[in-house]
């Protein structure tokens, strides 16, 4: 949530930072701003709205020149959205600038002892209130800013990725970081500053991803200097070189990142079994699990924290280790996990799958397993984001830059990864059959031509959208392994067309759900042959006598459900296990059309964040 974009160096700052807050767009945001100093005077525009708005703004009311310069989108916490409450924001004085990520939890009472002291404020928000206390630890300790930031911040609770610049040395930037994100890309006698990699990926390859409770002095013409905000002590930067290219955050052609997310799955499955996937050898190479076999052999039960779409991921996931590998698995809400006092011990796996790598909830849950002695594993997209380092191994995804905020191939490359590690601890304990071992792996390797097949099904999906685009709303049924599936599909068509939608295992649908079916009301069931196929089909007799509207997923070839539901999508067949792979792709599209033709912001849908780094 929310995107900090900064540039220092010999560039002009403000095209490097308009166009870095449209790369981290897709974040998720309410206003914008921007603030850049020339030398001699700070100019400052921000608005409620995009950064279109905000770049219309600025062009029309202040000068864009400038070395140095900070931009940020905002996604609203403390205070309405609105220009005020937007960042960038002044200190009482005007000398100080920040813009901030993340919450001040004790903002409050921080805020009534420097109004005791004479500030005033003009925003709701707990940023203001930070930048008066930098401002006010500078004057009261004589300290220069870096250090007043770091004293300052060890006076605050909460979550930030901060940047704060003093008019007066104009040949710096302080940032700190605990819970956001926070990247420093380093070029030649230039520095970029952003919430990830993508508004500086084509200026350099080399970025230092900060630490939690780290901070640094970014300078021009001197190196970066890293400390520990705690203690002071020195920190030593670790440069990575990044492998994000700039094609790959760019449309390449597509209306909107949605839809080439959705097509791109094909080559992120086969990307992410690339090299541990050796199907003719009857091999799976996973380093993160090689290293750490006996863990996962010992455990008594395996438990999944995540959010959202990861963790649908996860509920995929509990049917494919309990039916293969023959261990409990529970799958947790992260949000919900550290706080009702769960029972965690040294012989317990704990998985935590996030997309982005940087989601709060699923990062606090990490953090108590590790604090109660479970082995924790992570499953993510991002190289060297904070999942990745809090955990004690992993594997990462290879779904590439995943911008639309609805979750597409990083849910498909999720699964695929949780499969792998699945048939590899299935395979070491004995709990599957050769015959079947081999089976799995041959399927799994066929995925992604029969994902590219599944895509067919593009045209068909966008006549039925058009009958449907005005619902206002609908139930997803899915049995098995299929039944995650319902509920990500749910989500999908509530996330971007803002239809009200629920996924229900299709036995449920007795328990209650069926009171809403009428002529009026879609339902979207997940009908494969493999597993449950007689239930489901009559699950969808009982809907069809009561006039509800279906459409079905259903295996290539099938007749039975074709003569019962109003519309059919087909998808091939594979394993029961692999089919959330192929039965996912239609609803994908399904709630991709629907929201285009209501005229919503598929990539950018109101109210969301693409990475939840705020609980």
């Amino acid at each position: 949530m929310c995107g900090i974009v900064g540039y220092i160096g010999h560039r002009d700052a403000y095209p490097v930072i308009i166009k870095g807050l449209q790369r981290l767009e897709y974040r998720g945001y309410d206003s914008a701003g921007v603030t850049l100093f020339d030398g001699e005077n700070i100019h400052l525009a921000k608005t409620k709205g995009k950064v279109e708005d905000l770049k219309n703004k600025a062009e029309a009311s202040i000068p864009t020149k400038g070395k140095l310069g900070l931009g940020h989108t905002r996604w609203a916490t403390h205070g309405v959205p609105n220009d005020v409450n937007s960042h960038p924001h002044y200190s009482n004085s005007g000398d100080l600038v920040i813009i901030h990520n993340g919450i001040i939890e004790n903002y409050e009472s921080i805020k009534q002892a420097l109004i005791k002291r004479g500030y005033t404020f003009e925003s709701d928000t707990d940023t203001e209130v930070l930048i008066n206390l930098i401002e006010e630890v500078k004057k009261k300790e004589g300290v220069k800013l870096g250090q007043a930031v770091q004293i300052a911040l060890n006076q605050v609770v909460g979550a930030y990725a901060i940047a704060v610049f003093d008019k007066n040395k104009p040949d710096e930037i302080v940032v700190a970081k605990l819970g956001s994100p926070l990247a420093i890309g380093i070029g030649e006698n230039e520095y970029f500053i952003a919430s990830d990699a993508s508004p500086f990926i084509e200026f350099t390859n080399n970025a230092i991803y900060l630490e939690d409770e780290e901070m640094a002095i970014v300078r021009i013409g001197k190196e970066i200097k890293l400390r520990k905000i705690k203690d002071d002590s020195i920190a030593y930067p670790n440069i990575l070189e990044l492998q994000l290219n700039l094609e790959e955050i760019e449309k390449g052609g597509y209306d909107h990142f949605m839809l080439k997310e959705i097509y791109e799955q094909p080559k992120a499955i086969l990307d992410t079994y690339r090299g541990r996937l050796l199907a003719d050898k009857g091999i799976i190479k996973m380093s993160g699990i090689d290293q750490n076999l006996e863990k996962f052999l010992n455990a008594n039960r395996i438990i999944i924290v995540a959010c959202g779409t990861s963790w649908h991921a996860g509920l995929v996931a509990e049917y494919i280790f309990e039916d293969m590998v023959r261990i409990p698995v529970e799958v947790e809400y992260a949000s919900e996990f550290r706080y009702r006092n769960p029972v965690i011990t040294e012989k317990d796996v704990l998985i935590a799958i996030s997309q982005s790598g940087e989601t709060a909830d699923t990062l606090a849950a990490i953090k108590l397993a590790k604090e109660k002695g479970a082995f924790v594993f992570g499953v993510c997209n991002v190289v060297g984001s904070s999942i990745a380092r809090e955990t004690h191994a992993g594997a990462y995804t290879h779904a590439g830059p995943e911008i639309g905020v609805a979750s597409t191939k990083a849910f498909t490359t999720q699964i695929t990864v949780l499969t792998l590690i699945a048939l590899k601890l299935a395979q070491e304990k004995g709990t599957l059959s050769q015959s079947k071992y081999h089976e799995y792996l041959a399927e799994l390797e066929a995925v992604p031509a029969k994902v590219e097949k599944a895509l067919l099904s593009n045209t068909l999906v966008e006549e039925i959208s058009q009958t449907y685009k005005d619902s206002p709303n609908c139930l997803y049924l899915g049995r098995g392994y299929n039944f995650p599936v319902a509920l990500e599909g749910a989500l999908k068509l509530k996330e971007i067309s803002y239809i009200h939608a629920e996924g229900y295992p299709a036995a449920e649908m007795k328990h209650g759900p069926i009171a809403l079916i009428d002529e009026q009301m879609p339902v979207v069931v997940i009908a494969t042959k493999k597993g449950h196929y007689e239930k489901v089909v009559s699950n969808i007799q009982e809907i069809k006598s009561r006039k509800g509207r279906i459409i079905a997923i259903v295996t290539e070839g099938d007749e039975t459900v074709k003569e019962l539901a109003d519309h059919v999508i087909e998808v091939p067949e594979t394993s029961e296990c692999l089919s959330p792979l192929l039965t996912t792709i239609p609803l994908q599209l399904l709630s991709y059309h629907i929201a285009v033709m209501r005229g919503c912001n598929v990539d950018q849908p109101r109210n969301l964040a693409k990475s939840v780094t705020v609980e």
